[in-house]
């Protein structure tokens, strides 16, 4: 996407709808522009009738036109901000509403294959960078560019001599600013992406402080961070030293162009070409134009960033899924929740890997189907098909022989619950917690699936009970607590279908049991499908799959597979007979 056309997209998509506003804001600046103007004119007169004429009638006059000149000036300079402010949170909130949007429909190998805190850099910092060259860069181009032609209009009109002297400086501040900006823009994009990864480093240092801690890393850690951070600082030195040799550049010019105005005005004073108050009224004009000439010159830096920025959120927004309802898509109807894989095969896009080889599987409906296998055998990713996070390479996934790809993709979805060892809650209350999986259930049928899933034992003990709020990602709960809210929240969605990812592991004895008698409720009548590396706790499934290096290589019941499987044996021996 050129520059171009990133102008013309922000236009379309963010300003447009706000285009009466930044035309009051133009408005302003035209009379910031005749404001500033007119203080430059009025000098010619002061200069002429008060201290040459001395006349007293314009003594008092003069002073007071000069005053509302600078009132005007400061409140249009005012209101021509305060409506940009406005327009620039506005223009962000709807990027960042757009992005978020994208990123919760995202597929969800997007979301895989990209660190969360880049996602948080787009969203906090690039979007800001955007919103800076649409809300800073228009207000300085429409003031600075009004302003500096009202004081051309000045500067000609007391002499046009000088004036073409003067506006010789602007091709030179110019030509000045796009060599400079060259420069600019690649120190940005350095400085930018130099931020992403330091947010990302962030993140993960919050999220494993308690393995800093056990490790002893913090030295370590510290001495990481400071390399970022000196990298961060370095990009951040560039920029505003490329930024900053703009003033030498301009005071450099600034000053050529005084001194000869000033040698060239005399002579023209000597000739009787000028008069005093004329040569006053021009220099104060173009002593004024240098703060919008400076301005307008060094607008490349706001416009590198917002550009910068608007190459990274775009593209984001503008993402495709390809996990998304088919044409003629139908709502899923569910009868018994049987469920079928044929002749499936799946690969991860990062790394073009096959993970799972030819699976065919029949998964009865209403009854409990287990998957078995070592780590990485490619349970998980089966179970993750199911929903549909990932789209299969080829083959077909069938519930009650009905397409899912046929499917709409909230019908799939309401369908099926899922319950893994990765617990996810949202730092917020206990009750919000549960009711997520359906937000218009009552207070009873909360505490309801709390009774059912055994989390109402440690809830009731809490002090603010289901107002209890649970720190992020449940922190302040135990392992055993967040899986219990996890189960309840399954039980008050009351789907047909039920996901179970290692929902009992790593847990105590006392609170397995609690745990495995939530999951005998939750999944009482219905389409489940579990993956456990305790084989004790999957022993009276109906159906049992042995999964190794994505092929299924055993089916069966228990008593089947000790006589037919040597890996589910040897998961046996390992777990059972030494327990």
């Amino acid at each position: 996407m050129t520059n171009k056309e990133i102008l013309k997209r922000l236009y379309k998509n963010y300003t447009n709808k706000y285009l009466k506003k930044i035309i009051l804001a133009a408005f302003f600046s035209i009379t910031l522009a005749a404001s500033t103007s007119a203080v430059a004119y009025l000098l010619d007169p002061a200069i002429n009738e008060l201290f040459i004429n001395k006349s007293e009638t314009l003594l008092y006059i003069i002073p007071v036109f000069i005053v509302i000149a600078f009132i005007v000036k400061g409140g249009s300079l005012y209101l021509a901000k305060v409506i940009m402010i406005n327009v620039s949170e506005e223009v962000k909130k709807d990027i960042q509403i757009d992005m978020f949007a994208s990123l919760i429909k995202a597929d969800t190998q997007l979301i895989d294959n990209k660190h969360s805190g880049k996602f948080v850099g787009n969203l906090m910092n690039d979007v800001n960078m955007i919103v800076n060259l649409i809300s800073t860069a228009i207000l300085n181009l429409f003031k600075d560019s009004l302003t500096l032609i009202g004081l051309l209009s000045v500067m000609f009109y007391q002499n046009w001599k000088l004036s073409l002297i003067a506006i010789i400086m602007i091709p030179l501040a110019s030509f000045a600013a796009k060599v400079l900006g060259k420069r600019m823009g690649k120190v940005v994009n350095e400085q930018m992406q130099r931020a992403g990864v330091l947010t990302s480093y962030l993140i993960e240092i919050f999220k494993n402080h308690k393995l800093i801690k056990i490790f002893q890393k913090e030295s370590y850690e510290k001495k990481r961070a400071s390399n970022l951070i000196d990298t961060l600082k370095e990009s951040s030195r560039k920029i505003n030293i490329v930024f900053v040799r703009a003033s030498p550049i301009m005071e450099s010019l600034t000053g050529i162009m005084i001194a000869f105005i000033i040698f060239v005005s005399a002579k023209l004073i000597m000739g009787n070409e000028l008069k005093v108050g004329n040569f006053f009224s021009f220099l104060a004009a173009m002593m004024l134009a240098y703060q919008p000439v400076r301005s307008l010159a060094t607008l490349n830096l706001s416009i590198q960033q917002g550009l910068a920025g608007a190459k990274k959120v775009l593209p984001i927004i503008d993402n495709i899924n390809e996990i998304k309802d088919e044409i003629g898509s139908k709502d899923l109807t569910i009868k018994n929740g049987q469920i079928t894989f044929n002749n499936v095969e799946f690969g991860y896009l990062i790394d073009e890997r096959k993970i799972l080889n030819n699976i065919n599987l029949k998964i009865p409906g209403e009854k409990m189907t287990a998957l078995v296998g070592h780590s990485g055998a490619g349970k998980s990713t089966i179970l993750n098909l199911i929903p549909r996070f990932y789209n299969i390479n080829s083959g077909e996934i069938k519930i009650d022989d009905q397409s899912i790809y046929n499917a709409t993709l909230y019908s799939l979805r309401k369908n099926i619950s899922l319950v893994s060892q990765d617990t996810t809650l949202f730092d917020d209350t206990i009750k919000n917690n549960i009711a997520y999986a359906n937000l218009d259930a009552s207070q009873e049928e909360i505490e309801e699936a709390s009774k059912y899933s055994f989390a109402n034992e440690f809830i009731e003990k809490l002090p603010n009970k289901y107002e209890t709020k649970i720190g992020e990602n449940g922190v302040r709960l135990s392992g055993g607590e967040k899986q219990r809210l996890s189960i309840a929240r399954a039980i008050l969605k009351k789907s047909p279908i039920i996901l179970l990812d290692e929902a009992t592991s790593s847990l105590d004895a006392d609170t397995e049991d609690k745990i495995q008698k939530a999951i005998n409720f939750l999944t009482q009548g219905r389409t489940t499908v579990v993956i456990a590396h305790r084989l004790s706790t999957i022993l009276n499934s109906d159906k049992i799959y042995v999964i190794d290096k994505g092929n299924v290589v055993g089916e069966g019941k228990h008593d089947d597979l000790l006589i037919t499987s040597e890996i589910y044996k040897n998961f046996y021996e390992k777990q059972i007979k030494k327990s």
